[in-house]
């Protein structure tokens, strides 16, 4: 089955390394420990945004804190949104026992979440201005039996593919619930113009739904239609739930939940047909207020949270990339906007 990471924990004992306070983040690994190289991180959205907005985009504040949350907790996972993102670097040493399908030189994305990972860094990230979520590091990064990781394909800048990476759930998971409706649906994305919500708005179109955008401003709302990702696109604070809903129009079978900020939950469900499916694709969710939200409005509708992780998650999101130039062309302008 392969370590789940418990001798990295320092505390509180007997939890794994997602929940815990403290790992040890020492380079010297298990035999079924994988040592990487690291190269960049890519902060997830909620936990940059929070960060941002704490530090008025200071930059130097933002780098500083983000050393000081890996160096105190031997991991990044913001104490606020609770959350941490992914990385790419090289394999630097693999224990003999170790499962991952990896060796030595290996240029890799971590798939699983930089809450759960043992990092060190080491140059005190002064490659990074502190303007994007996309992180120049250096330092070291330990992966359990248990983790999940990908080699890079090679014809993709890392900066493109990890950006991928990092969303690779949200269109995996969209793909398998409108399949399984086996009849036609209709999929409203909130946050459709970001990265996970361009992406799901591909895998929903792939997959024969109708598709429905919300975003927050006119320039999104632009780009999104430049795409052509959308059938119809509303502007609308997702934070609004009445808005959100009158945006929606006829409510959707299957509505996801892709955008940055807090207080989605209620909108999200207003804007779901009764036998309906939500999926929370942000870290930035309430799940106590999704739940009690949707009790109290009286709404039979199935609740799911996008784990990240569905098998051949990120083949199929890099699969939607390079069929879709339109998804391609809003991940390079991202990009290059950071």
């Amino acid at each position: 089955m392969g370590s789940v990471g418990l001798g990295r924990v320092l505390e509180p004992a007997g939890v794994l390394p997602q929940a815990a306070w403290r790992l040890d983040a020492s380079p010297e690994i298990g035999p079924d420990e994988v040592r990487i190289r690291v190269r960049r991180l890519n902060l997830d959205a909620a936990s940059y945004r929070q960060l941002a907005e704490k530090h008025a985009g200071d930059g130097a504040a933002i780098r500083a804190e983000v050393c000081e949350i890996v160096a105190t907790r031997g991991k990044m996972h913001n104490p606020v949104t609770g959350s941490g993102g992914m990385l790419i670097g090289v394999v630097d040493e693999v224990g003999p026992g170790s499962p991952l399908p990896v060796k030595p030189g290996d240029l890799v994305a971590t798939l699983v979440s930089l809450t759960l990972t043992p990092l060190r860094i080491t140059d005190g990230l002064a490659g990074w201005d502190g303007l994007s979520e996309q992180v120049p590091a250096e330092g070291t990064a330990i992966l359990f039996g248990r983790s999940i990781v990908g080699v890079l394909p090679d014809d993709l800048p890392p900066e493109l593919a990890l950006a991928v990476y990092d969303v690779c759930g949200a269109p995996a998971l969209t793909d398998r619930v409108i399949r399984g409706y086996g009849r036609p649906v209709t999929v409203a994305v909130l946050g459709g113009a970001g990265k996970s919500g361009s992406l799901t708005l591909a895998a929903a179109r792939a997959a024969g739904a109708r598709t429905r955008a919300v975003v927050v401003s006119a320039a999104e709302r632009d780009a999104l239609l430049a795409a052509g990702l959308a059938d119809e696109i509303a502007i609308a604070d997702a934070r609004d739930p009445v808005a959100v809903a009158a945006a929606v129009g006829e409510p959707a079978d299957i509505t996801v939940v892709c955008v940055d900020v807090p207080g989605c939950e209620h909108g999200a469900i207003l804007a779901t047909a009764p036998g309906g499916t939500v999926i929370f694709f942000s870290m930035a969710t309430s799940f106590p207020a999704a739940a009690l939200g949707a009790e109290g409005l009286a709404a039979d509708v199935t609740m799911l949270i996008g784990n990240g992780y569905v098998p051949g998650h990120a083949e199929f999101a890099v699969g939607l990339l390079r069929r879709v130039p339109e998804v391609r062309a809003l991940f390079e302008a991202r990009i290059a906007g950071d």
